[in-house]
């Protein structure tokens, strides 16, 4: 009789290093025999709990969409201050960067290839979201811009040294402890850009 307990454990380890491999590695093209070794499992496992390596990919796929949803909607549905809110977004961001650094790019490459996006954003939100942007430029709290650029400002600004990580690294010959450190520190350099005062 099969202990219920083991095998949560083993999927859960199964998923884990998938996500590992992917989100901290950056390689995307593992095999199901490499993701069983680095698991240290036998290949059949992940057929047994997941049907296949697509359906594995899948359930993580979800999972990495999932935390994108959750980080967007720190901006859409809190109550906050406009500064408070951008700034626990950009942290949150930062820490997702800091424990899965290959994350962005690996949901790009996803949206690249067709794979199934879903939109974490509502019209209506959005255009809630430009209001209160626009409302900080007639504070003079930021430059008066298109409020989508000053999205694509802070997205730019979060996202691409970590999309660019390999690149970076290898140029400015950056150690991995280094550039977490560089990451770390982005939050108000961020925000010092982002906001006048």
């Amino acid at each position: 009789m099969s202990n219920p307990a083991k095998k949560d454990q083993t999927q859960e380890l199964i998923k884990e290093t998938t996500k590992k491999l992917f989100f901290v590695q950056g390689r995307f093209d593992v095999t199901t025999q490499e993701i069983a070794d680095e698991a240290g499992v036998n290949r059949t496992l992940i057929n047994y709990y997941f049907r296949s390596r697509d359906n594995l990919v899948q359930v993580v796929s979800d999972e990495a969409h999932k935390v994108e949803k959750e980080k967007s909607e720190i901006i859409m549905n809190s109550d906050l201050p406009f500064k408070e809110k951008i700034a626990q977004f950009i942290d949150g961001s930062l820490q997702t960067s800091l424990k899965y650094p290959y994350l962005e790019t690996y949901i790009v490459s996803q949206i690249n290839n067709g794979s199934c996006h879903k939109r974490d954003v509502e019209k209506t939100d959005l255009k809630k979201l430009y209001r209160d942007i626009e409302k900080e430029m007639d504070a003079e709290n930021i430059e008066k811009i298109e409020p989508v650029q000053f999205l694509f400002n802070m997205i730019s600004l979060l996202v691409f040294p970590s999309a660019a990580r390999p690149l970076i690294k290898d140029n400015m010959m950056i150690s991995d402890e280094e550039f977490d450190r560089l990451i770390s520190e982005r939050k108000d350099i961020i925000l010092n850009m982002l906001f006048k005062n």
